[in-house]
């Protein structure tokens, strides 16, 4: 069997003590996000009804989290349980299904008590009837006891009133009041009793805090020898392994798992391929420096150093080929007749040329005029040195450069 080099090792090692800081933290990490309004055992967030759901159990209540469809409530002691339902998902109430209420209403009539809280949840009740709150603002009431009720004697109570109670029932006990609108009602169906808040906010892990709305959750769910079960099928949750998941960063443990899978192989899927050479760029040809040398002069608009370049070329070549400085430096005509002496060479081109290019020092020429200047200086110079490195072969001839003006 072929041993794992120290590199593979060392990446294991890294990637296994990653994946296991990842998992641990997500699992014992709580949850810092509150974004979930569901009131759910699950939540432990504000919205949420978990502190309900433990206090009620270390009270005395045996509370159970309900996660099976309403159709199997008639195994239910109905006679002494209670019901919660707070606040359903409205996308898993069939709005118009008259069926789905009837397993509620057979509860009841077998002596079971429902504490139901908001609009959806009224849709399961029989003879229930709520309208919007006629109230302008309706985050937040501060409601009013109404009769010697037990769900008045809970005080004045905290919370939003979105809904009213709009029925005009007898029977119908209402029992806290927000302005003109019932919040808190009860009545009787069959041997059991309805109980209805505007708001499941008295039952939450912030409503909990105010003294009021923990008294009616005690006086709604009834006495401590009644099981409250707390419906979380309504809410969208179905018993499963991944039930105990609720409330940890899964996805952010999914997420980061894949983003190790994914560095992981894009590191080693390139070592283990063929390696190649680097391509080399090739570097920029002489004839881009030109061209750009070019450009910088043309956009400067300064033809007269180019002139000037290509005459100090045409010197330094006569000063190479032993030319004296003094002659040089004393002008185009100098220059023409020592240059003829010399070398033989007619120079009346050359005694023009060397003139122009002094005065383009002042006159600034046209590009066109200095490029064929340019080049006449630069042919000066090629004559010179091909006559030069072959006397015998030039003897006698005479070149004449095209003579042009500046």
């Amino acid at each position: 069997m072929k041993k794992l080099s120290s590199d593979w090792r060392f990446l294991l090692i890294f990637g296994g003590v990653v994946i296991a800081l990842i998992v641990v933290t997500g699992i014992l990490a709580p949850n810092r996000e509150d974004r979930d309004p569901t009131p759910s055992t699950w939540n432990s967030g504000s919205a949420g009804a978990k502190a309900a759901y433990l206090l009620l159990g270390q009270l005395g209540y045996n509370t159970v989290r309900w996660d099976r469809p309403e159709a199997e409530l008639s195994s239910i002691d109905a006679s002494h349980a209670t019901l919660v339902l707070a606040e359903p998902s409205p996308s898993l109430t069939a709005l118009t299904d008259k069926d789905r209420q009837q397993p509620f209403v057979d509860f009841l009539h077998r002596g079971g008590r429902i504490v139901a809280t908001g609009a959806v949840a009224a849709l399961f009740l029989p003879n229930a009837k709520v309208a919007q709150a006629e109230r302008l603002f309706t985050d937040l009431c501060i409601t009013a006891p109404e009769g010697p009720g037990p769900l008045a004697r809970a005080g004045e109570l905290e919370m939003p009133a979105p809904v009213r109670w709009s029925g005009d029932d007898p029977a119908v006990r209402v029992s806290q009041t927000c302005g003109n609108g019932a919040v808190v009602v009860s009545y009787r169906e069959g041997q059991g009793e309805i109980v209805w808040w505007a708001s499941s906010t008295p039952l939450t892990n912030m409503g909990l805090h105010n003294d009021g709305n923990l008294r009616l959750l005690l006086a709604s769910v009834g006495d401590p020898d009644r099981t409250v079960y707390f419906d979380e099928f309504l809410h969208g949750v179905n018993a499963s392994p991944w039930t105990t998941t609720r409330g940890t960063p899964l996805t952010a443990i999914e997420i980061q798992t894949a983003c190790i899978a994914a560095l992981l192989l894009f590191s080693f899927a390139r070592g283990s391929g063929p390696q190649r050479a680097l391509v080399q760029p090739p570097r920029a040809s002489p004839l881009e420096f030109v061209e750009s040398m070019g450009a910088l002069y043309a956009k400067a608009g300064a033809s007269s150093v180019a002139i000037s370049a290509a005459e100090r070329r045409v010197s330094e070549f006569l000063m190479r080929e032993c030319l004296p400085a003094e002659t040089l430096r004393s002008g185009p005509a100098a220059v023409a007749a020592a240059v003829q002496t010399r070398f033989g060479y007619d120079t009346t081109a050359l005694a023009a040329d060397l003139e122009a290019a002094r005065q383009a020092e002042y006159d600034s020429p046209r590009p066109v005029v200095a490029l064929a200047l340019v080049r006449r200086l630069d042919q000066h110079i090629a004559m010179l040195n091909d006559r030069i490195r072959n006397p015998q072969q030039n003897a006698g001839l005479k070149r004449k450069p095209t003579q042009g003006t500046a």
